[in-house]
């Protein structure tokens, strides 16, 4: 099982899978003239405009949602893995996919605005839906939607909980199992009220925890400010080879910091696009800046808050890739250094395993007692409503593959697995949750990347208008028609109303 999910890693994971990614978010940038540097105003103004309706949700509702799968486990022990296989230089690499990966998520996003559907009680939206509508190749949005339900449903769930109890057993001695009956039965309870009750959720619990770890964050850089230019420029020189403790390691730093990038801001993986769907916006360009300005909050600020905890307190190790046996580090962090000493305090810093520990160690070391209780808190709120968004996203890809009583049974069937996969990923071990993960996102990334290089001018398109009507100041509306988009169906029936 292991074997088959390492090949499959290393076949989506390769070297020129990485740097496309790169390529296809310079190129989206390039191509909407920046727009995360034109708007981010724009971008932060928008997300707490936009009211939410019958049908629809807020652009705050949907961006909670989207950050809710955003931000989890990617932040606080994704985060903490690049920098102990990649080094410090991954942060660099992170902040980068996040930099051009927002102009990715705003073509995503408008694309799911501008083809959404609505359907009884709610809109619904997302890749399987912009791809059968701008490609006109139902086939290949089929394909998505059971990608979508692979990943959503079995292989990534399993990361978030396991992280969960991982940090619930290091904090609080509490087997892992019995973590996972409770995330059973919160997840049950949340998803059978739907996206209404998902996104009631995630507002409240998303934005709360997010500061309060950024706080946390700045509270720790405060205690050791003298190392503040020796980091950043520890981050800058590794990223691109300079340092000489990390210099044989830049490939690493590029491939770690890349792929943690995307599993944690989701750009290009088309989740986010999903909740984008769902708001209620006069303009769908107007969604797709606030899904952009979610990339930002997710990297930029929960990401580089792990970041920082770790590397001020130097709580952290670096594997050595290129070593022949296990274990041999190129650094070795300072755990307990203030109770072990010499080679039992590295025998004892080489038994912690890459991930959440490292974020636990930094914070106990400026406020002890306090580290291990609070990052598992942090994580299980992270990555539980991360979970809920997976179910939100696997639901939507559920309603475009079915109708009527089919689509019934099938959300049903969706939120029995999510809720079995969710406690089984508690008991399983940590090496292979991450590895069924990136397959997972892998997966998706693949589909949708290509499918939004081939359907992207809508979206450009979109905003070239947004723009247009702004500056003759007035608020955004969007008449396809006029502006000669195709197949959407739901845009044209709102301007008939």
């Amino acid at each position: 099982m292991e074997n088959i999910v390492n090949a499959l890693n290393n076949f989506f994971w390769g070297p020129w899978f990485i740097y496309g990614i790169l390529l296809v978010g310079v190129f989206f940038s390039v191509i909407t003239r920046f727009l995360q540097v034109r708007h981010i105003k724009e971008m932060f103004t928008l997300m707490f405009k936009g009211e939410k309706s019958e049908k629809g949700i807020s652009s705050f509702q949907a961006m909670s949602i989207a950050l809710s799968g955003r931000v989890g486990t990617g932040n606080i022990a994704g985060t903490a893995t690049a920098i102990g296989f990649g080094g410090p230089g991954a942060v660099f690499w992170m902040w980068a996919i996040a930099f051009i990966g927002a102009a990715t998520a705003y073509v995503e996003s408008t694309l799911a605005q501008i083809y959404k559907e609505e359907k009884e009680t709610e809109y619904r939206g997302g890749p399987a839906f912009y791809i059968e509508k701008g490609m006109g190749q139902k086939w290949f949005a089929i394909i998505f939607a059971i990608a979508a339900l692979l990943a959503m449903l079995v292989l990534m769930p399993g990361v978030q909980s396991n992280a969960i109890a991982g940090a619930v057993s290091n904090a609080f001695g509490i087997e892992p199992w019995i973590t996972g009956i409770i995330i059973a039965i919160l997840l049950g309870i949340i998803i059978i009220g739907g996206v209404k009750w998902i996104a009631n959720a995630a507002q409240i619990i998303v934005p709360f925890m997010a500061i309060a770890y950024i706080l946390m964050a700045i509270l720790i850089i405060v205690l050791n400010i003298s190392e503040v230019p020796n980091v950043i420029g520890l981050i800058f020189s590794s990223a691109f080879g300079v340092q000489e403790v990390f210099g044989g390691i830049i490939g690493s730093a590029i491939a770690w910091g890349v792929k943690r990038g995307i599993y944690s801001n989701e750009a290009g993986q088309g989740t986010g696009a999903h909740p984008a769907a769902a708001a209620e916006v006069s303009h769908p360009a107007k969604q797709g800046l606030v899904q952009a300005a979610s990339v930002y909050i997710d990297t930029l600020l929960v990401c580089s808050a792990t970041a920082f905890m770790i590397l001020f307190t130097g709580m952290y190790n670096v594997h050595d890739e290129k070593a022949t046996e296990e274990n041999t580090f190129l650094h070795v962090g300072q755990f307990n250094a203030s109770e072990l000493s010499g080679e039992e305090q590295i025998t004892f810093a080489k038994s912690i395993e890459a991930g959440a520990a490292y974020t636990q160690y930094a914070v106990d070391s400026a406020l002890p007692g306090f580290g291990a209780p609070f990052v598992a808190i942090a994580l299980f709120f992270f990555a539980f409503t991360t979970i809920m968004a997976y179910y939100y996203i696997a639901e939507t890809n559920v309603a475009y593959l079915f109708r009527g009583s089919a689509e019934k049974i099938g959300i049903w069937v969706a939120k029995i697995v999510i809720i079995v996969t969710a406690f089984y990923g508690t008991v399983r071990t940590s090496n292979l949750a991450w590895a069924m993960g990136d397959v997972g996102l892998g997966l998706m990334v693949w589909i949708n990347v290509i499918a939004i290089l081939i359907i992207m001018k809508p979206a450009i398109v979109a905003l070239k208008d947004y723009e247009a009507q702004k500056r003759e100041g007035k608020d955004p509306t969007f008449d396809p028609i006029k502006l000669g988009i195709k197949g959407a169906d739901f845009w044209e029936n709102k301007n008939k109303k």
